[in-house]
């Protein structure tokens, strides 16, 4: 979960197009800081790890609970529009989004589960509170089932060749190939395929890093989304991971450490 949460922050200086779509710039600057993506990651994480080995229905309200109560304690963060008054709601239903949102807060689903089917279903349970369109629950899926198999000892073209038997994402472009035309978009179907390139053309956790921030458009969503693959797969160099914690408050971490220190009991 630390990858997408050091994928938001390190992206999130060049959202909006503002990079030169370059793979040479610095990690870490004073606008490295968390945004909605790391919120909402740290949110889902907490109704899971409460809710574990619960009903569907206990995991739902669990959901909504945590992702209502971070996302008002922490209002500021950059929500959408339709998600900002999602958290606000008395009785809050889906709407239908295919948003980058789902994908972008469901790693903790791949570490926390012990096979591929129950990883699904719970991916999709936590994008169906408000991403209930398939291109929502689509981005989602793919997203945890890619941190699963990497976890699992799964090699990149595995990984590349269920995601598109699965989910029938093109990932036949390079990263060469998008970077050019590429733009801000927040969209499952524009940023999970072109996350899922990054991962597999990076050569380490760093660098895959730096490939999604090249690629531009909503590149903290983007590189939280390619991290959480890259963390999986390579784990995070503890100098960068120190880097997160730090720019983490007190609240968020503490749900961070929860998370692992569960995690060598799996």
């Amino acid at each position: 979960m630390i990858g997408a949460l050091l994928g938001d922050m390190i992206g999130a200086p060049y959202e909006f197009d503002r990079g030169a779509k370059t793979k040479d710039f610095p990690l870490f600057s004073k606008n490295s800081e968390f945004t909605d993506d790391s919120v909402m990651t740290i949110a889902v994480a907490e109704a899971l790890l409460d809710t574990l080995g619960q009903t569907d229905e206990n995991i739902t309200l669990a959901l909504i609970a945590s992702m209502q109560k971070w996302g008002r304690k922490y209002p500021n963060a950059g929500y959408g529009c339709m998600f900002s008054q999602w958290l606000h709601e008395k009785d809050p239903k889906p709407y239908g989004s295919f948003g980058n949102g789902s994908a972008m807060r469901v790693s903790s689903v791949g570490w926390l589960f012990d096979d591929l089917e129950t990883t699904r279903h719970i991916a999709v349970l936590t994008a169906s509170v408000t991403h209930d369109h398939p291109e929502g629950i689509k981005g989602a899926e793919a997203i945890a089932s890619a941190i699963f198999l990497s976890i699992t000892g799964s090699s990149k073209d595995e990984i590349r060749d269920y995601i598109t038997n699965e989910f029938g994402y093109d990932l036949s472009r390079t990263c060469d190939e998008i970077r050019p035309g590429y733009h801000h978009v927040e969209t499952c179907q524009e940023t999970v395929p072109e996350a899922i390139t990054a991962f597999i053309e990076g050569q380490d956790f760093e660098d895959v890093i730096r490939t999604a921030v090249s690629l531009g458009g909503d590149c903290d969503t983007l590189t939280c989304i390619a991290g959480s693959m890259a963390e999986a797969f390579y784990g995070v160099p503890e100098v960068l991971a120190a880097q997160c914690t730090k720019r983490l408050p007190e609240d968020l971490n503490a749900v961070l450490e929860r998370f692992a220190k569960y995690l060598p009991y799996l």
